[in-house]
């Protein structure tokens, strides 16, 4: 009688140099993020999963089969599991500041369209917070106006933006005000949650996007937050994301990127307005 095969456990499934490096390769070539040595556990721990639930004896196999699935479904939950997606709401608060003081008058004064891209928007903290803050920042007028993109190479991160769902301890950075007018907290079975409200919800158009290649149909924006994402790029790829940003930005728009970030040895046409801002000069 045949033997059932029996799913390999984690610590039975093991991570040789040669599949470490095939992983690492793939994983620069599609979301250009950098991973080495140092990343063997965090590797082994967010993929042995996908190993193990497919059947696969090795990763040798299961990578195998990623590159084979001409779907790019597999590729896409191999990168959906190794994307670090750590944001919050208000994050480098001062930005949003800068947003609505400096930066919004002007567009509302030229009674043109206001368009923003949050374009690495994770599990949707940032887009949300730049609703919010366009919401208090604008007359109800101009609000019909905007257009908010938010994109992020992860599908598991955007199905959490999409939803508009956040536990309450997520919501400790959100100013009380703020609490109050644009989430709904939730009862009985959904107590200890809270959701984004619609009109802010339908605010966001969220796509999935990768920077490396991103292409939004030759579109400009006014306003473009990329913010905590190149910190996982090396410097030719950082150029990469960049010069598509810049490709992207409007003139007279601005780019916002983290205070944990730099534009230092890149090439690229912005001027420097404040910390972690810069923008490209107007026409």
């Amino acid at each position: 009688m045949a033997q059932a095969y029996a799913a390999p456990r984690p610590d039975d499934i093991p991570l040789e140099d040669s599949e470490l490096r095939r992983i690492a390769q793939l994983v620069y070539q599609r979301a250009g993020i950098t991973l080495h040595e140092g990343k063997r556990q965090l590797i082994l721990a967010r993929l042995h999963r996908h190993v193990a639930a497919g059947g696969f004896r090795n990763f040798g196999a299961y990578l195998e089969h990623v590159e084979r699935d001409t779907t790019g479904a597999a590729l896409t939950k191999l990168l959906d599991a190794i994307a670090t997606n750590h944001t919050s709401f208000f994050r480098e608060e001062e930005h949003f500041q800068i947003l609505q003081q400096r930066v919004l008058p002007p567009l509302v004064a030229a009674a043109a369209p206001i368009r923003v891209w949050s374009a690495a928007s994770s599990t949707g903290e940032e887009p949300v917070t730049l609703a919010v803050t366009l919401c208090e920042a604008l007359p109800e007028a101009a609000l019909g106006r905007v257009r908010l993109v938010a994109s992020d190479l992860s599908t598991k991160a955007l199905a959490v933006a999409r939803r508009g769902v956040y536990r309450a301890e997520r919501l400790t950075s959100v100013p009380q005000p703020v609490l109050r007018k644009y989430f709904e907290r939730g009862l009985g079975e959904q107590s200890g949650l809270a959701r984004v409200t619609a009109p802010v919800m339908k605010m966001i158009e969220y796509r999935q996007a990768n920077l490396l290649d991103v292409n939004l149909a030759g579109e400009q924006f006014d306003v473009i937050f990329c913010r905590n994402v190149m910190i996982y790029f090396d410097r030719n790829v950082q150029q990469r994301v960049v010069t598509n940003l810049e490709r992207h930005l409007a003139p007279g728009g601005y780019l916002f990127i983290s205070h944990s970030e730099s534009l230092n040895r890149i090439t690229h046409g912005l001027r420097w307005t404040a910390p972690a801002v810069f923008r490209r000069e107007p026409r």
